[in-house]
């Protein structure tokens, strides 16, 4: 098979090849570097893992969209692999593709568990905890999230959830036994396996947490949205931003596999990850109100870390350089936080 119809545009051979080499290098250099006696090593070798985790969250993104690879079995058996390193193997990808696939038709947050609803039910001192992990900057709502992915094929009355129930207990049995050689092997590297995984979720939850301020819809199974709401492409792009990476070194936002990029990605779903920034200049200014730097963004976040566990309001976007301030942001909302 030639690589012109192995990769879905003969463009992305060089782009894709080295954003796929990259992600399995990484992992594997980051995991060898865990077990260095040499501190500074292990830091370069969590900060490698963990940011090859991130590249291979983003690249489950391109395959559910069907940009990288020609054939769908192809995008889809890359996926579930880039979904094994990212940890979010237990859920099924074309599950999280078609809750992804409406996020864009419906113009919505559509997701599966609505953790606010959940914590509003919980036991006040299960709320006091969950708020103070994250104030601590521990990511608790998406572990929570993390943790009804595994559960919901036990806990649900859903005959295509329940079907998975096998699956997933012999991916936790695998993923045991294989945690438990690492930590066999060294404690160490097994501890800051699971520093690097936080990291991942950590830099994607802030990422997502100022690209839309869509309405959540919690919805297990297909089912209309009927809140009598009109979403046109016009609501679309006012209620998405592009949190850029960074405006004066545009090579810095390849980081995020240029996901930052969000308003070209929501005006053209197809348009592989590389062609982003092109398109971004073509269709957007920097300075227009859609456009928002990761810089402007970091005091909001800590600001609101704890206030967003439960309120619902995304706060609104402003003017000027100081835009950002009263923009609260989301939580728990993208399916790539469920990685």
């Amino acid at each position: 098979m030639s690589t012109a119809r192995l990769f879905r545009y003969a463009d992305g051979r060089v782009p894709n090849s080295l954003a796929l080499a990259y992600t399995l290098a990484g992992y594997l250099g980051g995991l060898a570097l865990l077990f260095s006696a040499n501190a500074w090593l292990n830091v370069l070798g969590t900060l490698l893992l963990g940011h090859a985790m991130l590249i291979a969250a983003y690249l489950i993104h391109e395959f559910a969209h069907g940009t990288i690879f020609a054939k769908p079995a192809h995008n889809t058996r890359a996926a579930v692999v880039c979904s094994w390193l990212s940890g979010s193997c237990y859920a099924d990808f074309q599950d999280l593709r078609n809750k992804h696939m409406r996020h864009h038709v419906d113009r919505a947050d559509v997701v599966t568990f609505d953790t606010k609803v959940f914590l509003k039910r919980c036991p006040t001192w299960a709320v006091k905890l969950v708020e103070a992990l994250e104030w601590a900057y521990v990511p608790a709502v998406e572990l929570i999230m993390h943790a009804y992915v595994i559960a919901l094929p036990f806990i649900t009355d859903s005959p295509a959830h329940r079907a998975r129930r096998g699956k997933v207990l012999a991916m936790l049995a695998v993923r045991g036994v294989l945690f438990a050689a690492l930590g066999f092997a060294s404690p160490k590297a097994l501890i800051l396996y699971g520093v690097a995984w936080l990291l991942m979720v950590s830099v994607l939850r802030f990422a997502d947490a100022y690209q839309h301020t869509y309405d959540v819809f919690a919805v297990l199974e297909d089912g209309k949205l009927d809140d009598g709401k009109h979403r046109d492409r016009a609501y679309e792009q006012q209620n998405t931003y592009s949190n850029i990476v960074s405006l004066r070194w545009p090579v810095l936002n390849l980081l995020l596999l240029n996901f930052a990029y969000h308003n070209a990605h929501h005006a053209k779903p197809v348009a592989p990850w590389y062609r982003l920034p092109r398109l971004h200049a073509e269709l957007y200014k920097d300075d227009t109100t859609q456009v928002i730097p990761m810089s402007t963004l970091l005091g909001s976040f800590h600001r609101n870390r704890v206030r967003r566990v439960l309120d619902d309001d995304y706060g609104v976007v402003g003017e000027g350089p100081h835009k950002a301030d009263g923009f609260h942001g989301a939580v728990g909302v993208s399916f790539l936080t469920a990685v």
